[in-house]
Formats: C-alpha cells, structure tokens, sequence
C-alpha cells in the first residue's frame, strides 16, 4: 500500500471557509493528524479515522507521526488552520521529510488564510501591496521582527500583524505601534478581527492611534493600513486607484 501525506488548510475554522479541495483530501485520508482545536473544526469529516492529536508547541512531534504513518502506507491528512503554507505545517514537513529521509508523496493543500478571512469581514483592506509579520519572538528573534515592521512602514505598505498580543507578550505591540507613528498618522485605520469563523467573532474597526487600548489577544488578527486606506460606510478599505 503507498502512503500519501497531505498537508491541508482547513480555513479559519468554519465550514463555510473550508474549500472542497481541502474537504476531499481528509476525507480521503485514514489518519488526520493535527492541532486538538483543529481537529475539533473538522470532526464532522472524521468519522472512522484514526486521529493523530496533540497540543500547542507540539508541532515537530505532530509531524513527524503524521509522516511515519505515510511511509507505513497510509494516507494522512495533516490539518493546519488558515493556509498550510503561511505559518502552518506545510514548511515543517517538507523539511522534515527531507531532513529525516521519509520518501512518501506529499501534497500542500491550501487554505483560506487568517488575513484573507478577516480582510473580508472588515471590507478590502489589502487591495494594494501589503505585508504579514507574526510578533510571536518564539521562532524568530525580536531584532529581526522589528527591523521588518520598520522596512514595511517605512514602503507605506498594509500590515497584517498575526499574534499580536498575549498575556505575557506586550511590548511587541507597542513598539509595532510606535515604530508605525513614525511614517503614517494616528488616524490611519486599523482593523481587529478575534476569533473569525466561531461564534464569538468580534471585527472592531479602529485607528493606529487608540489600537493600544483595543481589546487584541493571541486569536486576533490586526490589519494596519496604510496612508491612502480609510473608512467609508462602515467599510475599511485600502484603495487601488481606479479612476470612478
């Protein structure tokens, strides 16, 4: 029997924002390995399967079970939320596979991502050229993060800032804010989307100035715009420059 490992982006988390392509491949898999809470936003595909689940900061040993289940000849649904390949666990086992010697079939299916799903709630902040930056210093050092946020404000792009803020990690935010200040105005639009896609979804539409004192968690993205977005209707929008 060959095995197959298919990394799969399930959406932010409802089913609505699953797409088929996504849906087929777990359906098709014998083994789904992921994330407990993820796992918990598919469990209507999983009936009959074997699960393959484990907590937060668990990600290599996730991995590597879900590809020594495909070299023993079985097809494996690795499930991240969003899209796979933007801070999901598509990076991790194609890495890994090679670092490790696992010779199995992999497929990266994508995902709709935390920036594009909350983009939507909040109107179409990223319709000109925009950044992602996650403030999360866990895999990548503070210096570096900065030295990115400063390169994006100082283009005028949008910024999508994915793990904002935490309980323990508050100084990541302020100086994202204080280095945005520096090259565009307090009254620049912001966007906070929490928990897209569950039943607590909460979209506040704000402003760089009073972001700091808006309620921003680990489950919240932050959309930043840049010097030409606004709001109009109720809808945060990053014009492209048609003529109208």
């Amino acid at each position: 029997m060959t095995g197959k490992l298919s990394v799969v982006g399930i959406g932010p988390g409802s089913i609505l924002d699953r797409t088929r392509r996504a849906e087929n491949a777990i359906l098709e898999a014998s083994v789904v390995a992921g994330y407990d809470l993820y796992l918990d936003h598919v469990k209507d595909l999983l009936d009959g399967k074997e699960r393959i689940a484990s907590g937060m900061m668990a990600e290599v040993e996730r991995c590597r079970a879900a590809l020594q289940a495909a070299q023993a000849g079985a097809k494996v649904a690795l499930v991240s939320s969003g899209d796979a390949g933007i801070y999901g666990m598509a990076g991790l086992a194609l890495e890994m596979a090679e670092a490790e010697g696992f010779s199995v079939p992999i497929e990266i299916v994508p995902g709709v991502s935390a920036a594009q799903s909350s983009a939507a709630r909040m109107g179409a902040p990223l319709m000109l050229d925009w950044a992602c930056i996650s403030l999360s210093d866990l895999m990548v050092d503070w210096d570096t993060i900065r030295r990115r946020i400063a390169a994006v404000a100082e283009a005028d792009m949008v910024l999508a800032l994915y793990n904002p803020r935490s309980k323990r990690r508050i100084k990541q935010l302020e100086e994202t804010v204080e280095i945005l200040l520096k090259h565009r105005p307090g009254s620049t639009p912001v966007g906070i989307a929490t928990a897209v896609g569950a039943p607590e979804e909460r979209i506040v539409l704000s402003t760089l100035e009073r972001l700091l004192s808006e309620d921003v968690g680990m489950r919240s993205l932050v959309i930043i715009g840049n010097k030409g977005s606004r709001v109009s209707s109720g809808w945060f929008i990053t014009p492209r420059g048609y003529e109208l």
